[in-house]
């Protein structure tokens, strides 16, 4: 009797850790493969995103992957003009949010603050005071808010009121099968700029909204109006 509920108490005990082993390979498998979010320390996308947002990616927006991998088993599509996407940095493999300005073949510049797509220079409006509100005083102060439109995004991008800050660049051609990123933060921004075009196998997926919020700067209390709000 004693070694029938041993033996019962042993099957049950495997059972039951071949069942956790599934559970996690699911839940790791499926962040891996359908969706993640990743955590932003910095402010390199302000205003659009600040320090503290979680942002929820959607990994299937361009590719359905070997789970743990980079290999792609299902090509959905490409990531478009002024997406938001989550990509492994060339320079130090690390996930990196920014947002697409430069397309395969695409010619990309930048002058006084102002992006040139293959010979046009882009239209730049106004900021909504909103957009600028959510940042401290002083920050508001020191930058120039405007609204950019790259494709069908229309979103807000910040600049230093100090020209020599601003990350200007001359003409270069992305090459095939790549793509040029910007910060929306446009003087404070590690991108394109400084580690080259990003292959697009790097890139994880597509940046949709922001699931949670906190305040770094005030010992992370929550923002509870950016919780579940969407991407421009």
């Amino acid at each position: 009797m004693h070694r029938g509920l041993s033996r019962i108490s042993q099957v049950w005990r495997r059972s039951s850790f071949f069942q956790f082993v599934t559970l996690a390979v699911l839940i790791f498998g499926s962040r891996s493969v359908i969706a993640d979010w990743n955590y932003v320390p910095t402010g390199s996308m302000k205003p659009t995103i600040l320090e503290g947002d979680a942002v929820f990616v959607n990994r299937m927006a361009y590719d359905v992957r070997v789970p743990f991998s980079r290999i792609s088993v299902w090509h959905r599509g490409d990531p478009k003009r002024g997406e938001v996407v989550i990509l492994h940095s060339p320079e130090d493999e690390k996930r990196l949010v920014k947002r697409v300005v430069g397309l395969p073949g695409d010619i990309v510049a930048m002058q006084a603050g102002q992006l040139i797509v293959n010979g046009e220079p882009l239209r730049y409006q106004p900021a909504k005071p909103e957009t600028q509100a959510v940042l401290p005083q002083p920050t508001q102060q020191d930058h120039v808010f405007v609204t950019e439109t790259l494709g069908e995004h229309a979103h807000a991008v910040m600049l230093s009121r100090q020209p020599w800050r601003q990350g200007d660049f001359g003409s270069v051609s992305v090459p095939a099968g790549h793509y040029f990123v910007l910060g929306d933060h446009r003087d404070n921004s590690a991108d394109s700029r400084y580690f080259g075009f990003v292959a697009r196998h790097r890139i994880v997926g597509q940046a949709v909204g922001v699931l949670v919020s906190f305040d770094q700067d005030r010992n992370f209390v929550p923002r509870w109006d950016r919780f579940f709000s969407t991407m421009r």
